[in-house]
């Protein structure tokens, strides 16, 4: 498996003959635009920073709500949650993905609003890689991240939804993130096998085009 940070809230999982994206974005955020082939998209919320869809190449299958999905042998589950502390009055609602692959299970949190309930977490069952937003203002700030992040108990955390210089979403940087943390690796993209986690453990930073 490859995991390539598209920027913002969004990846690419290179999973046998699968390319699965996260929350595409609209140009106007500022990163580049993927323009190989997409095979499968999740959206979390329907805000521009995460609903692209239309600018994917190819015909790629849309998941965009909560329920257990099987799409071309890889196992979706979207579970329902707020942008928000108030429940989606202020921003909405927001659906959290736990992708299974290759004996993998990643979960994208989207532009989660809240500390996630103990129940939900205990729902979740096991999560190896765990794509987090920090950057606060309209998701959980590094404080919160960081709470869910010892709730889930992921081998791998990725940061995701922060400040970098072509994002031009006012967002506070990374390091507020991973100051929390003692082992913090950057990389320009994450291979993975599910042999590997234990070598792998900890934050990663990925890079970001261009």
């Amino acid at each position: 498996m490859k995991i390539t940070w598209l920027g913002h809230a969004s990846f690419l999982i290179e999973s046998g003959n699968h390319r699965i994206v996260t929350d595409p974005f609209a140009e106007r955020v500022g990163y580049p635009i993927y323009t190989g082939k997409v095979d499968i998209v999740t959206v979390s919320h329907d805000h521009y920073d995460h609903n692209a869809v239309e600018l994917l190449q190819g015909q790629p299958q849309v998941v965009n709500k909560s329920g257990n999905f099987l799409v071309d042998g890889v196992e979706i589950s979207g579970l329902d949650t707020w942008h928000d502390k108030k429940q989606g009055n202020e921003r909405g609602h927001n659906t959290i993905f736990k992708i299974m692959t290759e004996g993998l299970s990643i979960l994208h949190l989207g532009d989660i609003g809240h500390v996630l309930p103990p129940e939900l977490v205990a729902s979740l069952g096991r999560v190896d890689i765990l794509m987090v937003p920090v950057g606060g203002k309209y998701t959980v700030d590094a404080g919160e991240a960081y709470s869910i992040a010892e709730m889930i108990n992921p081998k791998i955390i990725i940061p995701m939804h922060f400040q970098t210089p072509p994002c031009t979403i006012d967002l506070a940087p990374v390091e507020g993130f991973t100051m929390k943390y003692n082992r913090v690796i950057k990389l320009p993209y994450l291979l993975l096998e599910e042999g590997d986690l234990n070598n792998r453990s900890g934050v990663i930073i990925l890079d970001y085009p261009g």
